[in-house]
């Protein structure tokens, strides 16, 4: 008589489904900047660590080129990221610009509310395990090799 207890469902819709509502969660705060949650994400990035290549900060993001060039345009549009000219004629480097600065600064205060409200929903403890669940799994399943991260 086997009694291991299996996995019922399907891991990916449960983890889509908590992954929606999360989003929703930082997107209902961080929206009220202006900015979707993943645009607060890349700006954020962009300030951190630009003027940056295109290709270092979709490497350091996760992301695959063609994601980060479709993310970038509304940032560049709205005037929060700009390009410069790179180390040599085909390339550029993106940064931000003074109002991008300022408006990261103000999605940073919405996305602590998002945070601290997530973590009393949540519990700290529960938050903390959650964490260290993901980046476990996160690394177990780390791509082979480049070109293989998503969106």
């Amino acid at each position: 008589m086997d009694t291991v207890v299996k996995p019922q469902g399907c891991t990916n819709l449960k983890l889509r489904q908590l992954m929606r509502r999360v989003a929703q969660h930082y997107d209902a705060e961080v929206g009220k900047t202006g900015l979707r949650g993943t645009q607060y994400s890349l700006l954020s990035y962009v300030c951190k660590l630009g003027p940056i290549r295109p290709v270092d900060l979709a490497r350091e993001m996760k992301v695959n080129a063609s994601t980060l060039s479709r993310n970038l345009q509304p940032l560049l549009a709205a005037g929060l990221l700009a390009l410069e000219a790179g180390d040599d004629a085909r390339s550029h480097r993106v940064l931000a610009t003074d109002a991008g600065r300022d408006k990261r600064h103000e999605a940073q205060r919405r996305w602590r509310v998002a945070q601290e409200n997530l973590n009393a929903q949540l519990g700290v403890r529960r938050v903390l395990a959650l964490h260290a669940l993901l980046d476990e799994c996160t690394e177990l399943l780390a791509p082979a090799g480049p070109g293989d991260e998503d969106e």
